[in-house]
C-alpha cells in the first residue's frame, strides 16, 4: 500500500506524530509513505511537542508547492491519503475544488479517483460552513474522521489518547493494526 500523509497547521500534532509513528513500524504493510507539511504545521509541531522530531522520520517528504510528485496525478498507484491534522481552511478548499499546493491537488486526486481521503479534523465547535463543507467533502466519498478520542481503553498517556483516533484512521485505511475494538478479545 502507498500513502499519503498530509501535515497542516491545524492544533494537534500529536494526532500527526501517532500516526507518523504507527506507520513507520507498520513498514512490512506499506511500501511507500510520502509526507507533505504545511507551513504551519512545523510551527504548531514545534509548540505544541517542543520539539522538531518531525525531521526523522525515514518518510519521503515533498514540498507543499511540488505538483510533479506522483500523488498529484490519478495515474499514480497511491491508495489513500489522511490529512492529519486537517485545518478548516483546508477542508473549506477541499470542498471548493480548490487545489492551490499539493495537499489539496492529492486531495482532489483521491476524490476524482474513488481512492480513500480521510480528513482528521481538528476544530471545535463547528461553525455552518465547517459543517457544509465537510458535508461536501464526504459527499464527493472522502471520509471526515474527527480527531474525538475515545476512553474505553482506558488510555493513559496524552499519545494513547490520540492512538484512540490515529487508530480509527488506520482501519479506514484498510490496515487490520493492534488497538482497542469494542466488546472484540
Amino acid at each position: 500500500m502507498k500513502v499519503v500523509v498530509a501535515v497542516t497547521g491545524a492544533s494537534g500534532s500529536v494526532y500527526a506524530k501517532v500516526l507518523l509513528d504507527k506507520l513507520q513500524q507498520l513498514g512490512d504493510k506499506l511500501t511507500e509513505v510520502s509526507v507533505v507539511w504545511s507551513d504551519n504545521a512545523y510551527t504548531v509541531w514545534q509548540h505544541e511537542l517542543a520539539n522538531k522530531d518531525y525531521e526523522q522520520y525515514p518518510f519521503r517528504v515533498w514540498d507543499k508547492n511540488d505538483f510533479m510528485a506522483p500523488f498529484a496525478s490519478g495515474s499514480s498507484t497511491y491508495e489513500a491519503l489522511v490529512i492529519c491534522p486537517c485545518s478548516m481552511g483546508t477542508v473549506g478548499r477541499i470542498a471548493a475544488g480548490i487545489s492551490n499546493d499539493l495537499v489539496t491537488r492529492a486531495a482532489d486526486v483521491m476524490l476524482k479517483e474513488r481512492r480513500k481521503l480521510i480528513c482528521v479534523v481538528r476544530e471545535t465547535p463547528y461553525n455552518l460552513i465547517q459543517l457544509k463543507n465537510m458535508t461536501a467533502i464526504t459527499e464527493a466519498g472522502g471520509i471526515i474522521c474527527p480527531a474525538t478520542p475515545s476512553f474505553y481503553s482506558n488510555p493513559q498517556s496524552m499519545e494513547d489518547v490520540a492512538y484512540t483516533v490515529v487508530h480509527r484512521v488506520l482501519q479506514l485505511m484498510g490496515l487490520n493494526v493492534a488497538g482497542y475494538k469494542w466488546q472484540e478479545d
